[in-house]
């Protein structure tokens, strides 16, 4: 199958996000030494799968519109794709941009409960610092999710799990999947009755996506995945209701 260098996002050099096992082929999770072959003059052949005998990486053929979409749907192929056959370090901007999301959320809803019109700059100093409260108080609720989340693995003593470049492509992976935290903003924008609603929708997607970065990253069950997301949550809530016993408004 020959195709132009156009539709290719792949290169000879392992990826930065896949660099502990690699490219991966995306429909058994073999390792794989290449995307694709070039045979100059504009021609590539993508590499079949000595494993399954299908193609390595359909998906270096797709338009990134159609990658999002499967990736969307939670689709094993597509985060295979993203976290081992590409190169993606937007990890630290995408968490932060995410933490002023939320951020940005709950200041927002501290304000109309407010019933404080005074114009007054220390007013506005006060509403200011409410806003990087939020900000504080969002980042250690995701720290204390990631550590519930690491701590339930490191505890099943797993053997994909072993050595520090393990721990941190996991944890770009989770922060990478953590990209549904940018419809917050859409969702009050557009705010409505649903608005409550739509927020639980998306800690949901959002939930979701985390659990099939941990599967696709370290390969494992659904069950302990799943395992390891309710430890997040439970140490998550368990730093909200700390906050709450402080008198903090989170």
């Amino acid at each position: 199958m020959g195709a132009g260098k156009r539709g290719f996002s792949g290169n000879g050099r392992s990826p930065e996000m896949g660099e502990p096992g690699g490219y991966r082929c995306v429909e058994c999770n073999r390792e794989a030494p290449e995307l694709y072959r070039d045979y100059q003059r504009g021609v590539l052949r993508i590499a079949i799968c000595k494993s399954c005998q299908k193609p390595v990486d359909k998906y270096i053929e797709y338009d990134p519109v159609i990658i999002l979409i499967n990736a969307i749907l939670c689709k094993t192929q597509a985060y295979r794709h993203i976290l081992f056959n590409t190169q993606i370090n937007i990890h630290g901007k995408l968490c932060i941009f995410c933490l002023l999301c939320e951020a940005y959320l709950r200041w927002l809803q501290l304000q109309d409960s407010s019933q404080n019109t005074d114009p007054d700059d220390l007013i506005r100093y006060a509403k200011e610092w409410d806003f990087y409260r939020m900000f504080g108080i969002a980042s250690l609720e995701q720290t204390a999710f990631l550590i519930g989340i690491f701590t339930a693995l490191w505890l099943a003593r797993l053997e994909s799990l072993k050595t520090k470049s393990d721990f941190i492509f996991l944890l770009k992976a989770l922060l990478l999947s953590s990209y549904g935290k940018l419809l917050l903003i859409p969702a009050v924008i557009w705010e409505h009755d649903y608005t409550p609603l739509c927020l639980k929708l998306i800690k949901v997607f959002v939930l979701t996506s985390n659990s099939q970065a941990i599967r696709v990253t370290l390969n494992l069950s659904q069950k302990l995945t799943l395992l390891a997301i309710l430890s997040g949550l439970i140490l998550e809530n368990g730093t909200v209701y700390l906050f709450q016993r402080m008198g903090w408004n989170v």
